[in-house]
């Protein structure tokens, strides 16, 4: 989850006009949730590595991402925290107020997957075009520590994102591709809905 990195795309040079059409195009329901499918190139490895499961964006609450394979793995973020379960048991917990740069990570990923551009605006330069009913945004960090961190982000989609690519400093490549969106109360299921 935390290479959700985007391999900049070339957009258009015009940012502003475009950031805001983008940025009316998405939905932006209180509760979204569906499966994500991430390929991670990591450098000097030939094979990457695949994993897939399930995802929440909660509005007010945070992220729930659930790797279901190769190993199954739990992580919530939340504006002040990042907890990891293996099972029941945490394995990790993050706080902001010991580690700062959690709250940056979060308020990123939250950003990004709920398609909060205005958001990311803060932290990174955004240049976006669109084509149609879809658009691709690519981010530049602004900040030398993120950009060490995080690299270039690119996203698309459409009403939802549909694809993230995050090219790390390293040289690691992540592909994060999302499908069966579904919003509203019934669209968490119980066992996610107690974790989050």
């Amino acid at each position: 989850m935390f290479a959700i990195a985007i391999a900049a795309s070339c957009a258009s040079a015009s940012a502003g006009a475009p950031i805001a059409r983008i940025q009316s195009m998405l939905a932006k329901p209180t509760m979204l949730c569906g499966r994500f499918d991430q390929t991670k190139h990591l450098a000097g490895m030939k094979k990457p590595l695949a994993s897939h499961g399930r995802f929440c964006v909660v509005a007010g609450k945070g992220v729930l991402w659930r790797t279901l394979k190769p190993f199954p793995n739990t992580l919530r973020l939340t504006r002040d925290e990042i907890v990891s379960f293996q099972g029941e048991r945490v394995a990790m917990r993050l706080e902001a107020k010991q580690e700062p740069t959690v709250r940056m990570i979060n308020s990123v990923l939250f950003s990004l997957l709920s398609g909060d551009l205005g958001q990311l605006d803060t932290l990174f330069e955004v240049d976006g075009s669109v084509d149609g009913g879809a658009w691709n945004v690519a981010l530049k960090a602004r900040q030398p520590a993120l950009a060490k961190a995080i690299g270039a982000i690119s996203l698309d989609g459409g009403a939802y994102v549909k694809n993230i690519q995050i090219a790390e400093a390293s040289g690691d490549k992540t592909f994060i591709v999302f499908s069966e969106i579904k919003t509203g109360e019934g669209a968490m299921g119980p066992d996610e809905a107690t974790l989050l």
